[in-house]
């Protein structure tokens, strides 16, 4: 029986892993200093909860779009441009919060526009995974990767809320911005077999198609999916409402 922990020993996926897990921690520690952010620029309960719907509503209207770029193109390039574009936008949402230069709307439109360099990112890397480790070892790579998220989840944001109240917001938002430079370096230095070869593009609009038809055929695929819109569902209620008692 093959290790769960197999898929560290090959180097190209241990590095995106511990780089992952870096840029996690990041984004985290800036969800924090953004909702204390927003406390200290708005009374408004309803701008405060908008701070988490900012990030997540570019993933779940982007995403199926950004899945068909993934496999249209190269991901390693998809990833790069990413990456690029969300250490571009947390560096000028750094300055801008320590120039006090930051209101509502502006600290929105920051974390809207990182949110859309992740529902790019996410589904190139996603997709990656199997070039790393092969099929084999694919199993113990999304354990892995469910695994490096989890706990990156469970301690980032206290440790988020620490360096809030020691050093203040901009500092969080400085260590999202550092935390894209590992990955950055990662996905740079990947030379992955295929990669210079040209793919064949399928139309992007016919990509979403396929993409939609092939779950409605899925009855498994729907049931998963269903059970986990029902879940972020309801968690993503609980964090909106966690931070606005911030």
């Amino acid at each position: 029986m093959t290790s769960p922990f197999a898929p560290l020993r090959v180097p190209v996926f241990r590095r995106f892993w511990l780089a992952n897990i870096a840029s996690n921690f990041g984004g985290l520690v800036q969800a924090v200093g953004a909702a204390w952010m927003m406390t200290l620029i708005s009374d408004s309960d309803a701008l405060v909860a908008l701070v988490q719907a900012s990030t997540t509503l570019p993933i779940m209207a982007f995403s199926l779009f950004a899945g068909a770029v993934a496999d249209s193109f190269d991901r390693r390039r998809v990833m790069l441009v990413s990456q690029f574009f969300m250490l571009a936008v947390a560096v000028a949402l750094t300055a801008f919060a320590y120039l006090d230069w930051l209101n509502a709307w502006l600290l929105l439109a920051f974390t809207f526009l990182i949110g859309c360099g992740m529902a790019f990112n996410n589904p190139a890397w996603q997709a990656s995974v199997r070039d790393f480790v092969g099929k084999d070892l694919l199993p113990g790579a999304v354990l892995l990767n469910g695994v490096g998220f989890n706990v990156t989840r469970s301690v980032a944001p206290a440790i988020g809320g620490t360096i809030v109240a020691i050093a203040g917001a901009s500092v969080a938002f400085l260590v999202n911005a550092l935390s894209y430079f590992g990955l950055i370096f990662a996905v740079w230095s990947w030379e992955g077999a295929g990669q210079g070869e040209e793919k064949r593009r399928e139309p992007l609009r016919s990509a979403v198609v396929s993409g939609f038809r092939y779950v409605s055929l899925s009855p498994d695929l729907m049931r998963i999916y269903f059970r986990g819109f029902v879940f972020g569902l309801t968690g993503v209620i609980v964090l909106a409402l966690s931070l606005i008692h911030i």
